[in-house]
């Protein structure tokens, strides 16, 4: 398969903060791959890498080939990109910022069919300050698909939609790669991410864990359980002291067939006098496969 982006060898500092190390993926035409991980993996920073907006000490990003820097910009002509918040002036209507950023042949057409498949109609005419946040979010990402690019961007593209909303971008998307656009997606809904994506880079600490099709992960039978608790903070401690592993991420998250059964860790937390609101059972799913590799090298390490 011929790839739109290459990340080779990505390494990045801030600071002291080693912030990427050594990234490494693909991202195919047509393709949507999704960049998932833990909140802090990286995810937001390689996004910006490959958009150009600061220098990295080692590593190569190229665009259909050509090689995209801090100093060279070329190749992103065939880019566009949502990434953390739309930028948007608030004394201009939906229709004027789609206006002031088209190029090229049958713009009003162009702009259009847009605005109808994002069924953006009832406000498009207004000015943005008066734009609820999905709202805007739906004009940032209309914003990003305008000029019909080669590579779209995207980060946390979900963000402040209504279900409606996120089925109606998810259509967008999906017939935007039937035609052979390009999609790198960072989302924390994995479940629909889930619904989108052919494939997953899966970030932790920095570093590329794994890249595969959502298929070809490893589905290996998995019990993972989610805990609610009066402290999950402390939660945590108590468990790590009783030798009961704990997924890193922000909710009490363990592997019940890799560590202890459920009524242990129930028991261990009662004694330590945390209570236990909730106690949820992982499905077989993108979250599932997220944890059981994020589990795993918690482990190795």
């Amino acid at each position: 398969m011929e790839n739109i982006l290459h990340v080779s060898q990505l390494s990045k500092r801030f600071g002291k903060k080693q912030a990427l190390s050594n990234v490494e993926f693909t991202v195919g035409k047509g393709r949507i791959v999704g960049l998932i991980g833990p909140n802090g993996a990286g995810k937001t920073t390689i996004m910006k890498a490959i958009l150009g907006l600061f220098s990295y000490e080692e590593g190569q990003i190229k665009i259909d080939n050509r090689v995209v820097s801090e100093t060279s910009h070329q190749a992103l002509g065939k880019v566009g990109a949502l990434i953390e918040y739309p930028a948007i002036y608030p004394y201009l209507t939906g229709l004027q910022h789609l206006q002031l950023n088209a190029t090229g042949a049958d713009v009003n057409k162009r702009i259009a069919r847009l605005v109808k498949q994002m069924k953006m109609d009832s406000y498009i005419n207004r000015k943005a300050k008066n734009y609820s946040l999905g709202m805007k979010q739906k004009l940032g990402i209309a914003l990003a698909l305008i000029n019909d690019p080669e590579l779209v961007i995207l980060d946390e593209p979900m963000n402040g939609l209504d279900p409606q909303a996120t089925k109606d971008l998810r259509d967008v998307i999906i017939n935007k790669a039937a035609t052979g656009t390009s999609f790198l997606i960072s989302s924390h809904i994995l479940s629909e991410l889930e619904k989108l994506v052919s494939e997953v880079v899966i970030i932790d600490h920095g570093q590329v864990i794994k890249q595969a099709t959502v298929a070809n992960l490893n589905h290996q039978e998995n019990d993972f359980i989610v805990l609610k608790t009066s402290d999950d903070t402390q939660a945590k401690v108590v468990l790590h002291e009783a030798g009961i592993l704990v997924v890193d991420t922000p909710g009490i998250v363990f592997n019940q067939t890799a560590t202890r059964t459920l009524a242990v860790v129930i028991k261990t937390l009662v004694q330590a006098g945390i209570d236990i609101y909730d106690v949820v059972h992982q499905g077989e799913d993108l979250e599932a496969a997220l944890l059981s590799i994020l589990h795993n090298e918690t482990k190795e390490a």
